[in-house]
């Protein structure tokens, strides 16, 4: 495995993402997650990623069982993030900030994020001197490297990155389908911290699992490489650029972390022929996706709906049903609808577009899946 040659702490490029750990019900499954992880370090990987809403809370705390108190310190890298919705001055960010560790079971944080940055969330952690404070923990010797990561167009990172040079690292969402995405546009993300000379950290690399689960006109197209799954593809492709310091995958089971382990502990990036099959893949998906929701969950988890509408689920209802074939979406509507909100119930109070990462109008597409699915 390669040194990483933007931090030699990091063991090659590829690190766990632990917002979609394996979970039995509600609560995550800690012995098959402590098998993972033992796996994951086994492998010669060693780089952590969570958030403090992360499963509800859940993840900081998974870690502190099945990683922080089952490895030796210098065994594994941690990262973590200051979100917006659990400070609302400067003088709360400490006390956050000492929870976090806490609830982890470490003493520092390799890496500290500035969390979903984007306009409007930026002028809030300006006004609280997040950013200052963060760079305050680092000389303390409470952060290794501070950094952010990034929900916003292209002139809003320049932006951030010019006021503050010393972020060391910038985490954004890429993926072959949002690369060329205006809504999303990865590639012109990517180009600004290629700009700020900033190395970069993939999240949604399989665009919270679309790229897998691929209608039959694409899947025919991988399927034509004659080998590889189809999140290899995916995670390949967004590894393969230059800047690219790591990419983060979401593993929610142990054949999940034994098919990209195959792949990223002898790493290639993608030839002539694989971008030229992943281009089209592109091209069909493209065609038929309806909303460009990764499920991250922002909507729900970071302002709570007042009505519990998962609207993540919903919206997945209504792109499985434009991509494949006999998928009987009503099925699961009704089965959403027991326990939560129905899209009708929507209030149409907006709180969940403020803080949806895609810029998704929410609203006008719970009307759809109302139309769809309750009539």
């Amino acid at each position: 495995m390669e040194v990483n040659r933007f931090f030699p702490e990091i063991h090659g490029n590829f690190g766990f993402g632990c917002m979609r750990l394996p979970m039995i019900e509600k609560e995550v499954d800690k012995e098959q997650f402590c098998r993972m992880a033992d796996r994951f370090i086994e492998a010669g990987f060693n780089y952590f990623d969570t958030a403090h809403g992360y499963i509800g809370g859940k993840s900081e705390l998974a870690i502190k069982e099945c990683v922080s108190a089952r490895h030796d310190r210098k065994e594994f890298l941690l990262t973590d993030k200051l979100t917006e919705s659990y400070f609302e001055k400067e003088e709360d960010i400490r006390p956050f900030f000492k929870s976090q560790l806490e609830a982890c079971g470490v003493e520092y944080f390799d890496f500290y994020l500035m969390h979903a940055q984007n306009a409007r969330n930026f002028e809030k952690f300006k006004a609280c001197r997040a950013y200052e404070t963060a760079f305050e923990l680092k000389r303390e010797g409470k952060i290794r490297h501070v950094g952010l990561s990034f929900h916003d167009s292209a002139e809003v990172l320049d932006r951030i990155l010019s006021e503050y040079p010393e972020v060391e690292i910038v985490q954004i969402q890429f993926n072959y389908l949002d690369y060329t995405d205006p809504s999303v546009d990865s590639r012109g993300v990517y180009e600004v911290c290629e700009k700020h000379d900033k190395p970069v950290i993939v999240m949604e690399p399989v665009k919270g699992g679309q790229l897998v689960n691929l209608p039959d006109e694409a899947q025919a197209v991988l399927d034509s490489l004659g080998g590889g799954s189809n999140a290899s593809y995916a995670i390949r492709f967004a590894a393969g650029f230059p800047n690219m310091c790591m990419v983060l995958s979401g593993m929610s089971n142990t054949e999940q972390m034994e098919d990209n382990i195959s792949f990223m502990a002898d790493f290639r990036p993608l030839d002539e022929n694989e971008l030229s099959a992943v281009e089209r893949v592109r091209a069909v998906l493209d065609s038929l996706t309806v909303i460009p929701c990764t499920g991250c969950s922002y909507c729900v988890e970071q302002n709570k709906c007042p009505r519990d509408i998962p609207i993540p689920d919903f919206f997945e209802l209504i792109n499985n049903k434009a991509k494949f074939k006999n998928y009987n979406g009503k099925r699961y509507y009704d089965w959403y609808t027991q326990k939560h909100g129905r899209a009708s119930d929507c209030i149409r109070c907006g709180r969940c577009e403020k803080v949806c990462p895609q810029h998704i109008e929410i609203r006008r597409h719970l009307l759809k899946v109302s139309e769809e699915f309750e009539n």
